[in-house]
């Protein structure tokens, strides 16, 4: 028997637009601020809106040991969020932009595996959704202000 690779999985996979996504957990397509069809931001206005709801349950995914290949802290995320709401529960994952390792050729892909990763995964690095374009401007404003009063 066998096994189809992360890659050709992930490849077979059929995306949502991310307006579809929002409308499943109750997100209008006003407070999305899309990157591309599949990503998006949410808006602080909508989360401005929802702070008088009562509190949501968090699970929180973490590992404390760096492992060559990973942890599977993603493919368990994911699969956890697939698996709440196959039972019928409104579930959303958050994954923090991928580590260092993936960037630089080290460890597994951050985005998961099998039947439970994140596609497309070739968009899972620090560019993702411009955030570290802006981390590195700040730092580079830091750094001038600082030596500029030094």
């Amino acid at each position: 028997m066998s096994y189809k690779s992360d890659i050709e999985i992930a490849r077979e996979a059929s995306k949502e637009p991310i307006q579809a996504i929002g409308d499943k957990i109750g997100i209008p397509t006003e407070h999305l601020l899309p990157y591309g069809h599949d990503k998006a931001k949410v808006g602080q206005d909508f989360i401005n809106s929802v702070q008088d709801r009562t509190d949501g349950k968090l699970i929180l995914v973490t590992a404390i040991n760096p492992t060559p290949a990973g942890e599977g802290k993603t493919t368990t995320t994911v699969g956890l969020g697939d698996g709440l709401n196959r039972i019928g529960k409104k579930a959303m994952i958050c994954i923090r932009e991928a580590s260092l390792g993936p960037n630089f050729g080290m460890k597994g892909g951050a985005a998961g595996g099998g039947y439970a990763q994140v596609v497309p995964m070739e968009d899972m690095n620090l560019h993702f959704t411009g955030d570290f374009h802006a981390i590195t401007s700040a730092h580079s404003l830091l750094s001038a202000m600082i030596d500029n009063h030094i």
